[in-house]
Parts: structure tokens; sequence; C-alpha cells
């Protein structure tokens, strides 16, 4: 089997409602890496691209949270609308949305603004 051109680890933690640092997946459906298979399923991408559930990923005041390898792309605030934008324009054309990236400053710094 060949490699996978995209890995997309999707933040599907769990917490209790009114947490300090919220939670990626508030109801615990798993209802955005649905969307996601779905999508690249759609896209033609279902052989070589995986859509996996993770654990917590520690970025989460920018949840729900999702990255891209082997690209390193970190995307926050993810909603399941965003899903067919990220799969076509990230996965098969290669760009970094902007408005979902997770900047420098925040990715996996104690210190972000963002946290409480």
């Amino acid at each position: 089997m060949a490699a996978y051109s995209h890995h997309l680890f999707i933040c599907a933690n769990v917490r209790d409602p009114g947490h300090r640092r919220g939670s990626c997946d508030p109801t615990g459906d798993d209802d955005l890496r649905s969307a996601f298979k779905k999508a690249l399923k759609r896209a033609g991408l279902a052989q070589s691209a995986r859509a996996n559930f993770a654990g917590c990923l520690d970025q989460c005041e920018h949840g729900p949270v999702v990255v891209i390898y082997p690209q390193g792309i970190w995307y926050g605030s993810v909603t399941e609308e965003d899903v067919p934008r990220i799969v076509s324009e990230t996965l098969v054309n290669g760009r970094i949305l902007d408005d979902l990236v997770i900047s420098d400053e925040c990715l996996n710094n104690p210190d972000c603004p963002h946290r409480s």
C-alpha cells in the first residue's frame, strides 16, 4: 500500500460543558471526522488520504482542531461547513486557508493569548 498523501487528525476530545479550555467534540458524536471521511470519498481521495480520530492535541482554545500531515498544517475552529473547502483547497490544490490556520505564536505555546 502506498503512503497517504494526507493524514488528517481530527480532535474528538470531549470535556464537560463549561470547561475552561473548551471541547473539540462537545457532543461526542464524531460528526467532524465523519464529514471529512465523506468529503474525502466524494473527492476521490478515500484511498490516498485518511481522516483519523485524535485525542487531545493540546490546542483546546482553538478547537475544534484538525492537523494535516505530512504538511504539518494546523487548523482551528473547524466546522463541518469548512470541510469541503479544506478538502478542495488544501488537500487537492495545496493552499493553506489563512482564516483557519493556527498562528505560530499560538501553536504549542502555553502563553498563547487565547488561553484563559
